[in-house]
């Protein structure tokens, strides 16, 4: 399957973050995930709040934007793979983000969560070779070849599923 053509520095879907303190995320993902900013893409609206900037990691643009006052909190969450998670987790810790999952396997890849400053949460992983076969994708992941549920699963997976549901039911506005 070919993808549709997209310009010269983005990819088919591009992740656009309305926030607070647009220009500080800005920042974050260029010191945290090597981005780099595209200046000629910054747009200031009338009343002074960023309206566009955009940042390129590997190869993806994120677009962000300044929440309006009247406009609500909407967190995005995101994932990217990173070739070293423990470089990236620490330059992010550094940043004031909270460590969600630590570094954990998960078939083959290391894999963690945060949340950054503006109550974003960031998928990071670091791609492996998957530890098994079964593990590639050949095996059927759907809810019915689990009896419906999860049924038994290892420790990992159920932290991995525990810090999600703790992170999202204690999302808050963080100008709140």
């Amino acid at each position: 399957m070919s993808a549709p053509a997209a310009p010269e520095g983005y990819a088919t879907v591009n992740p656009f973050i309305i926030t607070s303190d647009a220009e500080e995320l800005a920042r974050f993902v260029v010191e945290v995930f090597d981005g780099e900013e595209r200046a000629e893409a910054r747009t200031v609206d009338e009343d002074g709040l960023l309206l566009q900037a955009e940042v390129r990691v590997g190869t993806t643009t994120i677009m962000f934007a300044e929440r309006k006052p009247d406009w609500p909190f909407t967190p995005s969450l995101l994932q990217v793979y990173v070739d070293d998670i423990d470089a990236v987790l620490e330059r992010a810790l550094a940043r004031d983000s909270r460590l969600i999952t630590k570094p954990t396997d998960f078939f083959g890849t290391r894999f963690a969560r945060i949340q950054d400053s503006s109550a974003n949460i960031w998928w990071i992983w670091q791609h492996g070779e998957p530890a098994s076969e079964e593990a590639s994708g050949d095996q059927d992941w759907t809810v019915e070849e689990h009896g419906g549920g999860w049924g038994e699963v290892s420790a990992e997976l159920a932290y991995i599923h525990d810090t999600l549901l703790d992170a999202m039911t204690g999302l808050r506005d963080p100008k709140s």
